[in-house]
């Protein structure tokens, strides 16, 4: 049986999110910075363990709030799917205080307006941009400290431009979402692309 899950990736601009998926999704990264002006949806399948999982990962450009409920939801087409997801990716690079303070108030706002499940859907805070370390605004230990800690959220930093731990926070989100076969895996993880042009294995 396949399982899909949602995944709603948010963050300021700037900051790596698309990046972020078309390193995980297509092995592939660019210094160009485009800035996401509407909703990007990938479709990539995930085998774990010989168990099949179909992402629905939904890339959002900056939002200047979480939608309160459905119909505003549906009113912002930049908004649209929202609400629904499985489990929430925000992305902050840890060069720039502002874009923390920006994932900081998302999340609440998302505890604060998503009545069903709230307790029961995953958040990963993600500090991106890892390759520009002695650039660091915060500590990585304050940071990780207030998310695990406060926060009771996922915490890992990656680097988009060097694909570090980019299949980590997938796997981690995995197991975040309820996948029970994917609990005690460091296993081999397939993994095909939407499009199924670009098959690879990841060890």
């Amino acid at each position: 049986m396949v399982t899909t899950f949602k995944i709603a990736v948010l963050g300021a601009q700037g900051v790596g999110k698309t990046a972020i998926v078309r390193q995980f999704m297509y092995n592939e990264f660019s210094e160009a910075c485009v800035p996401t002006k509407g909703r990007r949806v990938f479709l990539p399948a995930v085998v774990m363990n010989g168990h099949v999982h179909e992402l629905q990962i939904m890339d959002f450009p900056p939002i200047t709030s979480f939608p309160v409920n459905t119909l505003q939801e549906w009113a912002d087409s930049c908004c649209r799917g929202l609400r629904s997801a499985h489990a929430y990716i925000l992305v902050y690079d840890i060069c720039c205080f502002d874009s923390f303070e920006y994932i900081k108030t998302l999340r609440q706002q998302i505890l604060e307006t998503r009545v069903i499940g709230t307790n029961e859907t995953p958040i990963i805070i993600v500090g991106n941009k890892r390759d520009l370390q002695r650039g660091r605004v915060i500590p990585r230990w304050n940071v990780s400290h207030l998310v695990k800690k406060t926060w009771k959220c996922g915490y890992i930093e990656c680097s988009a431009k060097y694909n570090w731990h980019i299949l980590l926070l997938f796997s981690e989100l995995l197991k975040s979402v309820g996948c029970a076969r994917c609990k005690h895996v460091h296993a081999a993880i397939r993994f095909q692309g939407a499009l199924r042009r670009n098959r690879c294995s990841i060890m």
